[in-house]
């Protein structure tokens, strides 16, 4: 399992995760600490050096565990319902973790080795001799990535400190304070806006998985959506919707065909962490992660069933009639030993593993539809209009799951959405049910200042917002590193 426990953000920072590749983009091997400030030599070095920075979203503190965990489990979407299945996990659950929590230590660590990895190549390429498009292409690619980390590090614990160096000597760690949000998303931004400018929208089959323009615009949309720049949201999104084609993006036809390992980066998928099963560690773990303890071989037919990330009544019942996503996403039972066992449990990343927490599967951070739901948020945000080119985008989300549109008066058939209030709660909504255990409500809820409505009856208060800053860091670096108010 990638889960990298270190103690500390200079530790984090201070750990070279260089890796090599074979005879593509996602074949990894480790290169020592020792060579590594001399290893940068050539365009071939740069690409392993930039590959390790793909593989830090791999790690537990980041896509293979800990983003589903604050993004579903700390939602009213998925819960735990066996204490077997952790209890640093029920706490991020109940509301009840605090500065120990291994959750917020790993996410913490992992994102700043991966920050460092992509800081590694930022600075590396720079006096090598290549081609100097590719090299260009290479520091966007890594700048995507470390924005990327930066912005689930902003959004999880607010003010977080803001590196933008390789860290050669750990004692330059203590340096190192919280700076403030806008500081870290200025640097988001502008990592964005370069990342977008030298990235191209499509790539050859050999670097299919690579951030693409595409994926740059995606997520910068989504930054200025969560910082409620509207204008700058709508101009950003409307930029990759209309070169859609360009991209080769499109809104799938069947929502059956977003998911499971056959159907790896598709059209409608902008960017995915990559996972591949059989490879020692490279595997991902859902298809265990998310089967219920005591399944069995009912559920997952390899491995052991862990229980995590279990879809509530809640959202269970959030599914209208007729919506063909539910059959995809969830079941609420199962049978085993002829015995049929009432159980939630998500099938979106179901598969046959290799082995225990060895998948195919990998893990889609942006596509498509998440796209036109941003757009058409943005649109409403700026100013309402009835039956307007927002109600479109929505629209085609719902029609796609086989439900009736949406439109401003409909009083007679429960669809009528007559005002921009009413359309954000349409957003919400159909938010919740298109990307379902996805990763999203959570940052969806903090996004639109919804979450203590939503989830105050959960337990959650308003200074849980943010979670606590791990406790280690604060240990080793008091002058410098705070706690985040109310824990």
């Amino acid at each position: 399992m990638k889960i990298f426990k270190l103690n500390s953000i200079i530790g984090a920072l201070s750990i070279m995760a260089l890796v090599g590749c074979g005879d593509d983009f996602l074949d990894r091997a480790p290169i020592s600490q020792q060579n590594s400030n001399n290893f940068y030599k050539t365009a071939a070095d740069m690409n392993n050096a930039l590959t390790a920075v793909y593989g830090s979203l791999q790690y537990g503190g980041q896509y293979y565990s800990s983003l589903h965990v604050i993004g579903d489990l700390r939602s009213d979407n998925t819960e735990i319902t066996n204490p077997n299945a952790g209890a640093d996990l029920q706490a991020v659950d109940n509301f009840t973790n605090v500065a120990v929590n291994s959750i917020s230590s790993s996410t913490w660590n992992a994102h700043y080795q991966g920050i460092q990895s992509a800081n590694i190549v930022i600075e590396k390429i720079a006096p090598v001799s290549m081609d100097q498009n590719l090299k260009a292409r290479y520091t966007a690619e890594a700048k995507f990535l470390r924005a990327l980390m930066y912005f689930n590090l902003v959004r999880i614990y607010g003010e977080v400190p803001l590196v933008l160096e390789v860290i050669n000597n750990p004692q330059d760690g203590y340096s190192y304070g919280r700076n403030p949000v806008a500081e870290i998303y200025a640097t988001i931004v502008a990592d964005l806006e370069e990342a977008v400018a030298s990235l191209p929208y499509t790539y050859g089959t050999a670097d299919i998985g690579r951030a693409t323009k595409a994926a740059a615009l995606g997520l910068l949309g989504k930054v200025h959506l969560t910082l409620k720049n509207h204008q700058q949201a709508i101009q950003v999104l409307e930029e990759l919707v209309s070169n859609a084609g360009t991209a080769k993006l499109q809104l799938l036809p069947e929502y059956g065909s977003l998911f499971g390992a056959a159907n790896r980066n598709n059209a409608e998928s902008i960017f995915e962490v990559q996972f591949k099963s059989g490879v020692a560690g490279e595997g991902s773990p859902f298809s265990n992660q998310f089967a219920p303890i005591g399944s069995g071989r009912a559920v997952v037919s390899v491995g052991n069933p862990l229980g995590q990330n279990i879809p509530t009544a809640n959202m269970v019942a959030a599914y209208e009639e007729g919506d063909l996503r539910k059959a995809v996403s969830l079941e609420t039972s199962y049978v085993l030993n002829g015995n049929t066992v009432k159980h939630n449990y998500v099938t979106k990343y179901l598969g046959t593993p290799a082995a225990n927490l060895d998948s195919d599967n990998n893990w889609i951070v942006l596509r498509y539809a998440d796209v036109l739901l941003m757009y058409a948020e943005a649109l409403n945000e700026l100013g309402y209009v009835a039956d307007g080119p927002a109600f479109g985008y929505l629209n085609q989300v719902r029609e796609r799951a086989g439900l009736l549109p949406k439109s401003a008066m409909n009083p007679e058939s429960g669809l009528s959405v007559p005002d921009q209030a009413a359309f954000r709660l349409a957003i919400e909504q159909e938010r919740r049910v298109e990307l379902a255990f996805e990763g999203h409500r959570w940052f969806d809820l903090i996004r639109t200042e919804r979450a203590v409505a939503v989830l105050g009856n959960l337990g959650m208060q308003t200074h849980m917002r943010l979670f606590p800053i791990p406790q280690s860091q604060i240990d080793i670096n008091p002058n410098k590193i705070t706690q985040n108010p109310g824990y």
